[in-house]
């Protein structure tokens, strides 16, 4: 089998048909194999049996002296394995050469949040706005912003939310996650009031023939894209005067941040953000742990 664009899609068809991985995955993966490819074939490899260890060893030095994280390297290590894994399987290597490639420890970079004082104000800045204005992006805007830090999904989660996905009854979110994975996550009462406000006052003005079932719009009637809750997060974040990018996932990570805070348990923590595994979820009692310490020390006078 050759090492070409053409493998390179068949990898494609077993990456979402065989693993159902999701298209922000699949998109990473196969970048990282166009990086490996086009790294070999330069060093005369052309085919799937001459492929050494050697070969991905040198590719990954290669990243690294080229200024690669090491949190990327580790990434592109679990890519490459899961490649050569496929190819030992379909015959093409006679072992998996992939299981010998040891990933290097990831630096633990704390997530950057919002404390409660800060996320309360800035969604009192959206509600303020919105209920001043009356437009129907004002409206919209504060009830994203409201599912986002009330619930802890994703920005890919929110824009793929349907008006039938709120359960009102229940105040819960239908959301489809990572790998197509659907859970059902709480929400609050704030959250549920600003996107009854949104339904009922403003989501008709946008509304039209390519707005589907979408319970988030844009300007134009579709279903609203990540890049504009980005932008609208980053603004109404530095409506406080924090000079600091933070988006959506800063939502993400300050609510479940707050969580742990407020006596949740990592279990549930978990089922709410979605992570398939308890160690990602572990970062949140890291991040707990160095604001405790922070406290006392500016605190305790002996400290």
């Amino acid at each position: 089998m050759a090492l070409d664009a053409a493998l390179a899609e068949t990898y494609r068809s077993h990456l979402i048909t065989d693993r159902n991985l999701a298209e922000n995955s699949i998109r990473a993966y196969l970048a990282d194999l166009e990086s490996l490819l086009l790294f070999v074939n330069q060093l005369g490899v052309t085919e799937f049996s001459q492929l050494e260890i050697n070969h991905l060893r040198s590719w990954l030095a290669n990243l690294q002296i080229k200024g690669a994280a090491r949190s990327s390297v580790t990434r592109r290590v679990v890519s490459i394995r899961a490649f050569t894994y496929w190819g030992s399987r379909n015959g093409w290597l006679p072992t998996d050469i992939g299981k010998e490639l040891v990933a290097p420890k990831p630096e633990r970079n704390l997530p950057e949040i919002l404390d409660i004082e800060s996320a309360a104000s800035t969604l009192e800045f959206l509600s303020f706005r919105a209920n001043e204005e009356g437009s129907p992006q004002s409206l919209r805007d504060w009830a994203m912003v409201e599912v986002l830090y009330g619930s802890g999904i994703r920005v890919s989660e929110l824009v793929g939310l349907d008006i039938g996905d709120v359960d009102q009854n229940r105040n819960t979110l239908r959301v489809i996650g990572k790998g197509n994975k659907e859970r059902v996550v709480p929400i609050g009462i704030p959250a549920l009031k600003a996107i009854n406000k949104w339904l009922t006052e403003a989501r008709s003005i946008l509304q039209n023939e390519n707005s589907d079932n979408a319970l988030f719009l844009g300007a134009r009637g579709k279903r609203i894209d990540q890049r504009v809750v980005r932008e609208i997060v980053y603004e109404a974040v530095q409506s406080l005067g924090n000079n600091k990018k933070l988006g959506p996932h800063a939502l993400r990570h300050s609510a479940a941040t707050h969580l742990l805070e407020g006596g949740a348990d990592l279990r549930t923590v978990q089922e709410i953000l979605g992570h398939s595994s308890l160690a990602t979820t572990q970062i949140y009692t890291h991040v707990t742990q160095d604001r405790i310490k922070k406290a006392y020390e500016q605190a305790h006078p002996r400290a």
